[in-house]
């Protein structure tokens, strides 16, 4: 186990030695899987890959699902930034007292946004929208008393107008708990799957062959045909320490490594305070070392009470964007 603790501390040293390789950000489709939807993980700087007590917890590492202990629905709301806005459900069924099962269903929109043409910058009177969505679902197993592993199978599809593009995607993972209450340790690999491209009637055009010539056909009918790309590939790997400090008081140390296919790696880390065993503060710093990092600090808090059979969650995170202005989600959930 220490062996395997200093490769986990040498992948994050790994990842600040290598952050100003260059990037490829703006090279991949479905930068909206990369929006992180729990308001209680987001605001401890999104470093969730080794946490597994929530539902949302299999969107960082599905093999959170083979450690649940409950079966639960969670739904955020995340206000983004230029008025776009993001909606995520996720809902975990515990299948066996091993295994747990789950649907997740995230959809995001511009809102409607002016068509503008050269010969028409101030606006053509047209509305169009951006719009994505992808549904999952995911299957985590414990193999072990300390050792989980998990999959999800995700159909995504983004839409301009009226083009848009479909592709398949697999997210796995791994989690190991040294103790009932000791490190945790997880690995992931998300977004791996097909290609895709645009296709849509808003590519269909007239063309002029040959505009010098007189008497042909100048309005022959064409499609402009676009490349392929390939899905931003995540693989993250952590660990969390939480530290019991009397009855219904808990400290949850989290850090993050993250190699992006499309951007450089980084190194997030947060902390979770709660007392009462209801009332939680939390903070933390989002892709240190990331090259031209816009994100940064994360805060936030959370409250949850028992109803009858049911457990009550509510979670709320800031995070702090420079340039194109913060953004705040709300998380609302349920255990049973």
């Amino acid at each position: 186990m220490s062996k395997f603790l200093l490769i986990l501390a040498a992948a994050c040293v790994f990842a600040a030695q290598f952050a100003v390789a260059q990037t490829k950000t703006g090279t991949t489709i479905g930068q909206f899987l990369l929006i992180e939807p729990s308001g209680k993980i987001a605001a401890m700087g999104n470093a969730g890959v080794a946490q597994f007590d929530e539902a949302m917890a299999s969107y960082y590492n599905p093999a959170a699902l083979g450690h649940m202990i409950t079966s639960g629905a969670q739904f955020t709301h995340n206000t983004w930034f230029a008025g776009i806005t993001l909606e995520y459900f996720t809902a975990a069924l515990r299948v066996s007292e091993t295994s747990s099962l789950s649907l997740s269903i995230s959809s995001l929109n511009s809102g409607e946004i002016a068509v503008r043409t050269v010969e028409q910058p101030l606006g053509t009177g047209e509305q169009y929208t951006v719009s994505d969505y992808a549904i999952g679902i995911g299957f985590g197993q414990k193999i072990t008393d300390r050792f989980s592993a998990g999959v999800q199978l995700s159909y995504i599809q983004e839409t301009i107008w009226h083009s848009n593009l479909s592709v398949f995607a697999f997210n796995f993972g791994t989690l190991y708990q040294i103790s009932d209450d000791g490190i945790q340790l997880g690995a992931s690999l998300s977004n791996f799957g097909m290609r895709g491209k645009y296709n849509g009637r808003d590519l269909r055009l007239r063309f002029d062959l040959d505009p010098a010539r007189n008497g042909d056909n100048s309005s022959l009918p064409a499609e402009i045909l676009t490349e392929e790309f390939s899905l931003p590939v995540v693989f993250r790997v952590g660990f969390g320490i939480p530290v019991k400090l009397g009855e219904g008081n808990e400290i949850h140390f989290v850090v993050d490594a993250s190699h992006p296919s499309d951007n450089s790696e980084s190194v997030s880390f947060g902390a979770e305070y709660k007392f009462m065993d209801a009332f939680a503060i939390r903070g933390g710093y989002q892709h240190l070392f990331q090259t031209d990092s816009e994100v940064g600090l994360t805060l936030g808090g959370g409250i949850e009470w028992d109803i009858a059979r049911y457990i009550l969650h509510v979670d709320y995170s800031w995070n702090e964007h420079e340039h194109l202005g913060d953004t705040q989600r709300m998380t609302v959930g349920m255990e049973f």
